[in-house]
This record gives C-alpha cells, structure tokens and sequence, in this order.
C-alpha cells in the first residue's frame, strides 16, 4: 500500500503510530479478541489526523501497510485503500477529547455475548469490583461504572449520534458495547487504552459468571 503522508506529518512519526498499533492488534489476536478479521485500533497522529486499520487484514499479520491515514471526518488521506468502515467512531472520540491517543475496538466473545446480556437494559453497570479502578477516573471500587450498549446498525453515522446523545446528556463515558457486536474503549495513549480494554473485559466476564452461577 503506498502512503503519501502530509508535509506536516513525518514519515518517522506515522511509522511509530502504525508499528504500536500492528504491535497491539498481534497481541489482542492471540488472545483470541480479533476473529476472522474482526476488529479495528487506531491512533492519533495529530491534531488532524489518526491512523487507523485498513478493513478486512488479518489483525494477528499486521505490518506498516496494513495501517493507513484518514482525517478526523474519517476521510483517507495520501491512499486508495479503505479504513474500517467504523472509522467514525474512532474519530469520534478523538474529536470529543483531545487528549486521546488510541482507540482500540474488539469482539471477544465475552464482549460479544455481554453485549447481547445487557442490550435490552441499554446499560451495563458495573459496581463493587476492586478492578474498577482500572478505568481513568475511577479510584474506588464503591464507584459506578455504567458501559452502555448500543444498538448495532451498519449505518455509522446512527451510531455516531447515539455516542454523541449520551455524552451530550452529561453521563461519563469511558467506553461502550454495541450490541452483538464488541467494545469500544480508549485512552491518553496506548498502554492505558490496553489496561481499560484488559479491566473491561475480566469485568465483563466476572459479570458473566454471577449470572450463570446465579441461575
């Protein structure tokens, strides 16, 4: 894949951006996270600018190639090929907060199976785990953490909005499910995107398992 990169973007600089992203997305493979070619992550570059996945690549077999440039309206910059078609969603996010660095997207099937548990509640709340603490913000585990899960459509720009409803109304965001679909989180760089990815999904599972063992 040829990238013609900005003048304002060293080449030094997105080649970092798409090595910590093919270096994330091999990891969350193994683990069994990203299956037949699910998935998308991606990174700030710069105020303008995120790199991001090509759709439909082996997320465990990333390279350079596999990543690409688009602009905060999900936009390819400098290449033909073509980003995850949930790119909004990750501009989205850098949009809402500056200060966010990395947007990591999977379908666990804890994810998957949550997502379709919680979806007619619209929410996911999570209280009383030590491992809460985990998520930017949340100090204690007495704090709630609500996940909300969001109806799935191929039409991103539903989804867009629906995101956009919740912040608008004041509630906390720290990510979010898409019903039968997968999670959504980031963070002010990738390794705390990878710790609120890794937390969600053991409190997910925890959850899980209270209602099986419940039943």
């Amino acid at each position: 894949m040829h990238q013609k990169l900005p003048h304002t973007i060293p080449a030094p600089l997105f080649a970092a951006r798409a090595d910590a992203i093919a270096d994330a997305a091999r990891e969350l493979a193994l683990a069994g996270w990203t299956p037949a070619t699910s998935s998308n992550f991606s990174m700030r570059v710069d105020a303008d600018h995120a790199a991001i996945t090509v759709s439909g690549r082996d997320k465990g077999k990333l390279g350079r190639d596999d990543i690409m440039l688009v602009d905060m309206q999900g936009h390819a910059v400098g290449t033909d090929a073509r980003p995850s078609a949930e790119t909004a969603l990750h501009t989205q996010v850098y949009r809402r907060w500056p200060e966010m660095q990395a947007v990591l997207h999977t379908h666990s099937r804890t994810q998957s199976v949550a997502s379709r548990l919680f979806a007619q509640a619209g929410v996911l709340r999570l209280e009383g785990w030590e491992l809460q603490k985990a998520i930017a913000g949340h100090t204690t585990h007495e704090s709630v953490l609500e996940i909300p899960v969001f109806p799935n459509t191929q039409h991103m720009p539903e989804l867009v909005a629906r995101v956009d409803d919740w912040l608008d109304a004041g509630k906390p965001l720290a990510a979010y499910l898409i019903d039968g679909h997968g999670i959504y989180t980031w963070g002010r760089d990738m390794p705390e995107a990878r710790r609120h990815l890794e937390a969600l999904e053991f409190l997910l599972g925890c959850e899980l398992d209270l209602r099986r063992f419940s039943a």
